[in-house]
């Protein structure tokens, strides 16, 4: 599969990239989060909510709108799933990381998506990169075999746990968490999830 910088043209539907935000204490602090063997997201982390790069970003970022910024850290090398909220999120490499992206847009009746439509981007340690709303996503996979680190900034209480019981028909059947939409791969063995991912599970 390759694998595109995150400035090549092809990028365009999915993001933009903002390198005029402030990110230098978001990922020296970032430095003393665990990077464990597999995947861990935490949605919100107060040490880093409460540097002045999180009020920048929100300003700046999200139009001041109230925003979480937490991390997904750890070693991946495969799709598993995509994902999509009913916002942008911002990813901001502490580490080189890869991107496998997909668009809503593609997504066919029955709620299922052909993995072969997925663009793999690399995303350049120190690198800001805005994730439009309609952009089909999930965790990073590595760009090297030291695994990956990245910031993780949406919009507050993305991600958190559900307080209904989602529906077992329709688009919101796909909720797993709060504005947290999922589709994933059989081979994932994601439990509770929407089986709609099919073809390859994708591996770098």
């Amino acid at each position: 599969m390759e694998i595109k910088p995150i400035t090549d043209a092809s990028f365009r539907k999915y993001g933009v990239i903002h390198p005029e935000l402030s990110t230098a204490k978001l990922l020296k602090e970032m430095e003393h989060t665990p990077l464990p063997n597999e995947v861990l997201y935490v949605p919100s982390v107060e040490s880093l909510e409460v540097l002045q790069d999180a009020r920048d970003i929100q300003e700046r970022g999200f139009g001041g709108i109230p925003i979480q910024i937490g991390y997904c850290n750890g070693s991946n090398h495969k799709l598993n799933a995509l994902e999509y909220h009913r916002s942008s999120e911002l990813d901001i490499a502490v580490t080189d990381l890869i991107l496998l992206l997909g668009s809503q847009q593609d997504i066919e009746e029955g709620y299922r998506y052909d993995t072969a439509k997925a663009e793999a981007f690399l995303l350049p340690a120190g690198t800001a990169a805005e994730l439009y709303a309609t952009t089909l996503h999930y965790a990073p996979l590595n760009a090297n075999e030291g695994g990956f680190r990245c910031v993780i900034v949406l919009p507050k209480g993305t991600n958190e746990p559900l307080t209904f019981a989602p529906p077992a028909e329709g688009e919101a059947s796909l909720l797993t968490a709060a504005n947290k939409w999922l589709i994933a791969h059989e081979d994932a063995g994601i439990s509770g999830a929407h089986i709609g991912l099919y073809g390859e599970n994708l591996t770098l």
